[in-house]
């Protein structure tokens, strides 16, 4: 509710009145534990629909918390997130997702929000390909399916601004990836030392760094019923190997991974960096 009595929250369950009072906790996180810092921040689109396109890695989806968070607070806009339809199936999930920003995955909401609300939509191209691949595919951007997000873009007219984190992957280092019956399961060097279940939440203090990076647009007129999937794949593909030179080259120009021996003291006493 605002000040006045009037309710804050929009069409898709989400109050942006409370989301931007939120608890000191998440800020504490946010700024000295991950100490995120973003580039680029210019490039996200000051008005009009845009589908953010971000890398997707942890076993807890910190991700999108860094993301969201940080271009509400350097832009003042809120970012909706498109979120798979079967998290919606877990009692109490579907309200705690709409308060958060998420919305249920599907060509006509995303359409929605890009095209008749304007908003930010960001999408995770990855799917969970991202957070489940083996220490080998460290840092190694995975297939981006079969270029539905480009799809969505074509269709809204919108451009899409692709997202780049650097140090996620750090906060639930994958020592190895076991087979079974529901698909591969990771085994964190988190779950090792604090166990199965809190080790999913307990994070590493990783350096975060973002960057965002110049939208892109394709000169196409508005398109048929009918949009070619080889042009859908190639054009998802080049927005993958354009955000993995730029990961490349943030992994190539960090200076540490975590912070040093004395980083306790300067997490309790508030000294950042």
């Amino acid at each position: 509710m605002t000040r006045n009595g009037a309710s804050s929250v929009d069409r898709w369950g989400r109050d942006i009145e409370s989301e931007r009072f939120a608890p000191p906790f998440f800020d504490t996180l946010y700024d000295k534990y991950f100490r995120v810092e973003w580039e680029g921040v210019e490039n996200i689109p000051r008005r009009g629909g845009a589908l953010l396109v971000s890398n997707h890695a942890g076993m807890f989806p910190l991700d999108g918390f860094f993301v969201q968070n940080g271009v509400l607070r350097e832009t003042g806009r809120p970012v909706y997130g498109l979120a798979h339809r079967g998290f919606y199936d877990f009692p109490f999930m579907s309200r705690l997702l709409e308060r958060s920003g998420a919305v249920a995955a599907h060509p006509d909401n995303a359409d929605r929000l890009l095209r008749e609300d304007e908003h930010l939509v960001m999408v995770f191209p990855e799917g969970a390909k991202g957070p489940v691949k083996p220490p080998s595919q460290r840092y190694k951007l995975q297939r981006f399916g079969r270029g539905g997000f480009v799809e969505t873009a074509m269709r809204a007219q919108v451009p899409i601004v692709p997202i780049v984190l650097c140090g996620t992957e750090d906060t639930t280092p994958v020592l190895t990836v076991l087979p079974s019956p529901n698909g591969d399961f990771p085994v964190t060097l988190n779950a090792l030392l604090f166990g199965p279940v809190l080790g999913a939440f307990a994070q590493f203090p990783a350096k975060i760094t973002i960057r965002a990076l110049p939208p892109v647009e394709w000169d196409d007129p508005a398109p048929s019923d009918h949009i070619p999937l080889s042009l859908l794949m190639d054009r998802a593909e080049e927005i993958r190997e354009l955000m993995q030179d730029q990961l490349d080259k943030m992994l190539y120009a960090r200076k540490s991974t975590y912070v040093d021996f004395g980083s306790p003291l300067k997490f309790l006493f508030g000294e950042r960096r």
